[in-house]
């Protein structure tokens, strides 16, 4: 084969597929659609809680038009990192809906599903055969890491997309998975360079991103022997060398090298062509083989729960002093916590948080302007325990003292700080973060993940 031509949908399910740009681009035949369903761009609250960043209705709503779309045209469709974190409950979830747009549609199809969360036995064992370790930066893992861990996610590259392409299936619904792999798996089979397939799959799995200013659309990609074209489908999209230079930049380590499971995507002697006023051409991309086959690892842990408080301050005299006005508050909170919680809580149990917006709460240490002084400033206080209740008195009695905290520069009692809601504190759950940022090297490419082929309709019955 020496061409094959896929639809990327949208760069996140559930963001809003247009149908119109899909169906125009049925008019280049392509052999298949994909569109990623998932990020660790949105945390780690989906992997940890088991809850999807996008509302069902809008996932479900993208899925009917790509399904729609793939019917029409009688090619399979690949869905990746489904639900966001890409876990078994969310492999569930996303099967409820798959059951009911093909009722509601009254199709016949079959489903290949592709698991990537982690057995811990299995991985107690990798580890302790020395087959898990870290990537740059990683935090401390040890055999407590794994079991402490709410979900451990394995991601797949393009063997287990393969296996399920093979046998037939018109969707494939996966658990975790390399973005660009989907795309990436079909020609590669086919025997198209390596190089291209990852290339192309890199610079079309966010969509739109990667024209010269995103909006609705879809993007067509073409891989061929000797180069990839990607080219936009949408009103006033615009794809450049600029353009998709950049994004093949995006999500890097490396400005050149792209690690995936079986190899790395060397981009240190592509190049990017205008071919028309819209699409472009990419020649010289090449893969590197691993010698080693290795497998990404995303856990997420509970830090406890937590409590927030957001408002903001605008008094001159305080914002002067801010850092100095908020270690004494802090100071004063955890004197009161001890005094009241002292018997339920040791100091290393919980942490408040400051954040400061208008000044550094985006970049934090990084901010290159520190010096500068704004007229307001908003302050969001994170308290978070081990439990709901404690999470939420410990917020409770930060309201307080930020209310009422005194300046040299006032005389009598000062309101200094401004609540955005009543009641102050708002209660925000379970919290999570990342637990793991590691590769496991398995035994075989596909030994870390389950396949299940089901049919799905009124014929299956």
């Amino acid at each position: 084969m020496d061409e094959v031509r896929f639809i990327a949908a949208i760069g996140a399910l559930g963001g809003g597929v247009h149908e119109g740009s899909m169906q125009e681009a049925l008019r280049e035949r392509p052999h298949f659609i994909a569109a990623d369903a998932g990020t660790t761009d949105a945390g780690p609250f989906a992997l940890g809680s088991g809850k999807a960043a996008f509302a069902r209705d809008a996932v479900k709503r993208d899925l009917a038009i790509v399904m729609r779309t793939a019917r029409h045209a009688q090619i399979p469709v690949l869905i990746g990192s489904v639900g966001t974190a890409g876990a078994d409950i969310h492999v569930d979830w996303m099967m409820e809906i798959v059951r009911e747009v093909i009722r509601e549609h009254a199709w016949t199809l079959k489903v290949a599903v592709i698991r990537s969360e982690q057995n811990k036995p299995y991985l107690q064992e990798l580890f302790s055969s020395g087959r898990i370790v870290p990537l740059d930066p990683a935090p401390h893992v040890d055999a407590a890491s794994i079991d402490r861990s709410a979900r451990i996610v394995g991601m797949m590259g393009v063997e287990p997309l393969q296996e399920a392409i093979r046998a037939g299936v018109d969707l494939v619904i996966a658990g975790r998975c390399s973005d660009p792999a989907l795309f990436a798996a079909i020609p590669i089979m086919h025997g198209l360079p390596e190089g291209l397939a990852w290339h192309a799959g890199k610079v079309a799995e966010c969509g739109t991103m990667v024209c010269e200013t995103s909006g609705k659309g879809a993007i067509l990609g073409y891989v061929r022997r000797d180069e990839a074209v990607i080219r936009p489908v949408g009103p006033g999209l615009r794809c450049t060398p600029q353009s998709v230079a950049a994004h093949s930049l995006y999500e890097n380590g490396d400005p050149y090298l792209h690690k995936e499971c079986s190899g790395t995507l060397d981009l240190s002697e592509c190049r990017f062509e205008q071919l028309d006023d819209v699409a472009v051409r990419i020649i010289g991309s090449r893969f590197i083989p691993a010698e080693r086959y290795t497998v990404k690892l995303e856990g997420a842990e509970s830090v406890g729960f937590q409590s927030i408080i957001v408002g903001g301050v605008r008094d001159p005299f305080i914002i002067r002093q801010l850092d100095a006005w908020l270690a004494k508050i802090k100071a004063y909170i955890a004197k009161n916590v001890s005094a009241v919680l002292g018997n339920e809580l040791k100091p290393d149990d919980y942490k408040i948080v400051f954040h400061i917006y208008g000044r550094n709460a985006v970049m934090g240490p990084l901010e290159p302007h520190p010096e500068s002084v704004p007229q307001e400033v908003g302050i969001v206080v994170e308290a978070t325990a081990p439990t709901q209740a404690l999470a939420t008195k410990i917020a409770q009695m930060c309201r307080q003292p930020l209310l009422h905290a005194p300046i040299d520069e006032w005389k009598g009692a000062i309101t200094g700080f401004a609540c955005l809601h009543n009641p102050a504190e708002v209660e925000r759950g379970e919290v999570f973060r990342f637990s793991f940022n590691h590769v496991a090297m398995p035994r075989t490419k596909t030994e870390m993940f389950r396949t299940e082929f089901v049919t799905i309709g009124e014929a299956a019955r």
